[in-house]
């Protein structure tokens, strides 16, 4: 691929060891053991995808085989070695990926091949890269030839899953694991490139492909070459614009979202997600989106703006961490343990969006319970609080009548009558304030239920549950099989919680009433029997023979 290739990946593909970007120590333990003759009879290089595995071991190879020498290898004015292997053509530099040649019988033709001395380079090389991808066998057939190459021979091999191949392997090679590249060195390089190509993108929109490549140079290449194309030749590609390009959204609407749902306001919280939503933002996406900001918020205190760190700017971050101040640590675990769950629940419905909805509406319910607990710990410890202040003032009380006993004489009796008399009072003890509420009978209950939000116990008691008799702190019920087992204990429980009075939940052998549900199934099985009567249904009928009536829906004064 020459100088003039439209695509930047390749188009700024290091040439030299100077030209690398993010992996100094690399090169330069290289680079010395080439110039002092002292290479590698293998070289194995594992990172991600787009940190320069493969460049490496292209610059590894034409340094071996240049014809000027390591010192003056070629980078514009190629020698004909270095032409050659640049465009993946050279007799002696072999490149094959080991993704399309996995087996045994690929590994012979290439030992075999091996046995021949090369035919104009000083070195003959061959590059596998996805090495991980040859079978056992494979393996097996390399490790001789790896162990003891003839003098001409070198194996250069580049992975991305160094767990999948075997240990005999690698302890054969010289292993060099290439790390991701740092955010500002990225930046840099890409604003450099950028300018080169005469681009108008601003640093903010450069910083958010930095982010996105995830220290992949290739991948950040890739990106700007988008960017580059869709920019209009008049204007400047600002932060907004290059979040529409690429499909990412601004994290000012995740942050929001947080503040609302920490407020407990539902419908801004399904508002703001359906705004995000509804700019391409996939769920998945959005929830990984969504685990990082947790983890800001949680630890916000340990994080520093230092420059390499493109994740947050200055208001983000500031508006994070007056978010961090009011929140517990523990309702952020518990955020980041349903969210974790949620993802790997996302592919069960067909609908993921309504599964976000979901999400999020049990996230608000969550922090609601969490508010309680801590008012109902606040409420009990005002009342220690209360109950030591009025032990201490009646020791107080009790202290000045004793002085009194002293200097009045004329009433000692009665004052010793006093204090006995309040002594032998038992003491007050101030009880829990409970707002008691009254249940008169079921369909109360079911709507009690729905009011704090028991959703569960509200199902149960409509749909498994068929009313016997309601009255005084006593409900006889029978039921189906699919009641919950635990149902008779959380709703006495709730009971208790709500009345302040202990209640009795009795099953019986009669039938009972049937469930709210199966009412409603009835009433609504009449009306529609009563809707196919109609001559309006009749007239549809005439003309739609194969229409069938499904659904009523009844206006509100009906």
């Amino acid at each position: 691929m020459s100088n003039n290739s439209k695509v930047l990946a390749l188009k700024y593909r290091p040439k030299t060891f100077e030209d690398l970007i993010g992996q100094e120590t690399v090169a330069e333990v290289i680079y010395n053991s080439i110039a002092n003759d002292r290479s590698a009879n293998a070289y194995l290089f594992t990172g991600i995808r787009g940190v320069g595995k493969t460049t490496i071991a292209r610059i590894v190879a034409k340094s071996l085989n240049c014809l000027k020498g390591i010192d003056k290898l070629c980078n514009e004015d190629f020698c004909e070695n270095c032409e050659a292997i640049s465009n993946s053509n050279h007799i002696d530099v072999l490149e094959m990926d080991a993704a399309s040649k996995t087996g045994v019988e690929d590994v012979r033709d290439l030992i075999e091949f091996s046995r021949y001395r090369p035919a104009s380079a000083k070195y003959k090389i061959f590059i596998i890269d996805e090495v991980h991808m040859l079978s056992k066998q494979a393996f097996n057939a390399l490790l001789k030839t790896l162990e003891e190459p003839p003098e001409y021979l070198k194996f250069i091999f580049a992975t991305t899953e160094i767990k999948k191949i075997p240990v005999t392997v690698v302890s054969r090679c010289q292993r060099f694991d290439l790390s991701r590249v740092d955010s500002s060195n990225l930046f840099n390089f890409i604003k450099q490139v950028k300018d080169k190509e005469k681009g108008k993108i601003k640093d903010e929109a450069l910083k958010l492909i930095v982010k996105i490549s995830e220290g992949s140079v290739r991948d950040a290449l890739s990106l700007l070459d988008r960017a580059l194309l869709s920019q209009n030749k008049k204007s400047e590609i600002d932060l907004k614009e290059a979040q529409k390009i690429f499909g990412f959204f601004d994290k000012s609407y995740l942050i929001n979202l947080f503040k609302s749902l920490f407020k407990g306001d539902e419908e801004q919280v399904i508002n703001i997600y359906r705004s995000i939503y509804n700019q391409g933002v996939e769920p998945k996406v959005f929830l990984n989106d969504f685990l990082e900001v947790l983890y800001y918020i949680k630890n916000i205190s340990s994080i520093k703006l230092d420059g390499k760190n493109f994740s947050l700017n200055d208001e983000e971050f500031r508006e994070i961490e007056l978010l961090s101040k009011n929140v517990s640590s523990e309702t952020l675990l518990l955020f980041w343990q349903f969210t974790i769950k949620t993802l790997s629940e996302l592919d069960i419905v067909s609908n993921q969006n309504l599964s976000m909805e979901m999400f999020l509406i049990r996230l608000l319910y969550l922090k609601e319970d969490r508010i309680l607990e801590r008012e109902d710990m606040a409420n009990l410890n005002n009342e220690k609080y209360l109950n030591n202040n009025v032990s201490k003032a009646e020791q107080v009380n009790l202290s000045k009548d004793e002085d009194n006993l002293d200097i009045k004489n004329k009433t000692i009796s009665q004052i010793k009558n006093f204090s006995q008399e309040e002594s032998s009072k038992p003491e007050k003890k101030i009880e829990p304030r409970l707002i008691k509420i009254e249940i008169k009978n079921f369909e109360k209950l079911i709507q009690l239920c729905n009011e704090k939000k028991e959703l569960k116990l509200k199902y149960e008691l409509e749909t498994n549950v068929n009313l016997v008799s309601f009255a005084d702190q006593r409900i006889e019920i029978s039921f189906n099989e699919n009641l919950e087992k635990n149902f008779v204990k959380e709703l006495t429980s709730k009971l208790y919680d709500w009345t302040g009075q202990r209640w009795i939940i009795a099953f019986s052998k009669k039938i009972g009433q049937l469930s709210k549900k199966k009412n409603i199934e009835i009433i609504k099985s009449k009306i529609i029997e009563d809707a196919k009567n109609e001559d309006v249904y009749k007239k549809i009928l005439e003309k739609f023979p194969d229409a069938e009536l499904v659904d009523i829906k009844l206006k509100d004064n009906e």
